[in-house]
């Protein structure tokens, strides 16, 4: 089974905000270089998708009401239904924030068929926390993602193991999962244009157009094979923060201060997560669009805004001014490790006296949300 939440983060700003519902709201910062993080299907129907810049998005819908994003609602949310999923089976693996898969093969006989599981995680959802999801049900993770995106919005689609090439075989090629832009290119010039193309096609051209790897993947998922099990416990590989600003940044204060922003922002999520980094990444993209990335090891890991502020700077004034001003920051924090299974150490830039005001900070974002307290060096004078 794939669940899929419905517009997940538009859909829990309407929580608190009911006389919005039917109306078209788009997620994300108003003006300049923003982007849209997430749309109600209302503000869909005139082209608005997520990842739009925020102006075209405005110009399509100029009626639209913008609403800055809560992160820390959508984390609340998130882990109130990811709990609900774990009450039907211990088998789940969380894909991102507002999806995951569930192996219901050892829940059937104590729950009843699997549509009747997905009918009750719908209306479940739906009561518990007025929001709606998706479902999709199939004998592998590639049906069920499939079918759950067929059934959007606030639908279910059940697809029996018997009738999976039936299903597949019709649908545009571009619904396989993973299919990259440049491998679908590739395989449209060979004249394929659904699954069904593909699965009938020749091996050998498929290896041909997409290399030996590509080609066996794709070829069984058109087949109707995916032997890939549904994983519990899947790691987060990195946590990070960025931000494209609404004009750009000449090196110096500013510039400085916009890296402690996003350092703070990543090591709260981090805190949050009870991880810790080993790893900090910085990433820059200038105004002409070159994009330059560093990264340090530390000597201990780390979950403090000092100390991440404190790489992050470093790597900064390492690569001096010579891309020219700045568009976008982004600090991310990587090879991560469970905070309880790690010795206490201080990292480079860390002190004892970061630990309380973490936790006290933490603590403020958690009840009041995360605009509600920052470092004092971000106020402006």
């Amino acid at each position: 089974m794939h669940v899929d939440m419905d517009a997940f983060f538009a859909s829990v700003e309407l929580i608190d905000r009911p006389g919005l519902r039917g109306r078209p709201v788009v997620v994300g910062r108003a003006g300049g270089r923003a982007v849209v993080v997430a749309a109600t299907y209302e503000a869909r129907e005139f082209g608005v998708h997520s990842a739009m810049p925020m102006a075209q998005a405005l110009r399509l819908c100029p009626q639209a009401v913008v609403i800055e994003p809560r992160h820390d609602a959508y984390a609340r949310v998130s882990a109130g239904v990811m709990g609900l999923l774990a009450e039907i089976t211990p088998v789940v693996e969380q894909v991102s924030i507002d999806e995951a898969f569930l192996d219901l093969t050892g829940s059937l006989a104590r729950l009843g068929p699997a549509r009747a599981i997905g009918e009750s995680i719908r209306r479940r959802v739906r009561e518990r926390f007025a929001i709606t999801c998706s479902v999709g049900i199939g004998r592998s993770k590639s049906v069920a993602k499939i079918a759950s995106k067929g059934a959007k919005p606030d639908g279910l689609i059940e697809v029996p193991a018997a009738d999976t090439l039936a299903f597949l075989h019709p649908l545009p090629m571009s619904e396989l999962w993973g299919l990259g832009p440049k491998t679908a290119q590739a395989l449209a010039r060979l004249g394929l244009a659904t699954i069904g193309d593909l699965a009938a096609a020749e091996d050998q051209s498929i290896r041909r157009a997409v290399g030996e790897a590509a080609a066996g993947h794709l070829l069984a998922l058109a087949r109707g094979r995916d032997e890939a099990p549904v994983a519990p416990r899947r790691e987060e590989k990195s946590i990070g923060a960025e931000e494209t600003f609404d004009r750009d940044l000449p090196w110096g204060p500013e510039l400085r201060r916009e890296i402690l922003r996003m350092a703070d922002k990543a090591a709260h999520r981090l805190r949050r997560a009870e991880l810790m980094c080993w790893t900090v990444s910085l990433k820059l993209r200038t105004a002409d669009f070159r994009t330059f990335s560093r990264s340090r090891k530390l000597a201990a890991p780390t979950d403090r805004t000092k100390a991440v502020n404190a790489v992050a700077q470093e790597l900064a004034a390492g690569l001096g001014s010579a891309g020219g001003a700045v568009r976008l920051v982004g600090v991310r924090l990587e090879d991560l490790a469970s905070r309880s299974g790690q010795p206490v150490q201080l990292a480079f830039g860390q002190d004892e006296e970061d630990s309380p005001v973490d936790r006290v900070a933490d603590e403020v974002r958690r009840r009041f949300g995360d605009g509600s307290l920052t470092v004092g060096t971000l106020i402006w004078q």
